[in-house]
């Protein structure tokens, strides 16, 4: 499994945001100043964050995004899954795969579900306010 920069940087904006005022919206440009990324490519992001239900936009003057709950109440797993699509480390362990041909005899299917729960359990036991101490 590996992070891509979408992933990582939805991470850090929802911790720019988490430590912003929270009745006020920050503008885009804001966060991509303080992130050192570039405002294109968080627009991106913000909007497939927004579309998902986890930050408020508003356009216009005064517009900008904000969180629309706690910290505690992002899962890290809940981002990542949405960025990344899947946190499985194999195919066939991914949501709605195919059934593997090779399912009841193979020998690292056990290794390969132990290590997908342990992630997923890991990155959904932690949440934004963790990564804000």
């Amino acid at each position: 499994m590996l992070i891509s920069t979408k992933g990582r940087y939805a991470l850090r904006v929802l911790i720019d945001l988490a430590e912003q005022d929270t009745e006020a919206r920050t503008p885009l440009k804001e966060i991509a100043e303080r992130q050192n990324i570039s405002q294109k490519y968080i627009e991106a992001i913000m909007t497939m964050l927004s579309k998902n239900g986890l930050v408020d936009a508003s356009h216009g003057k005064g517009g900008g995004y904000k969180l629309n709950r706690k910290p505690q109440d992002y899962k890290i797993g809940d981002i990542l899954r949405l960025t990344e699509g899947t946190l499985s480390p194999v195919a066939c362990l991914e949501k709605n795969a195919e059934p593997c041909p090779r399912k009841n005899e193979c020998r690292t299917l056990p290794l390969w579900t132990k290590l997908d729960e342990l992630v997923e359990s890991y990155l959904d036991s932690v949440s934004l306010a963790d990564l804000l101490k």
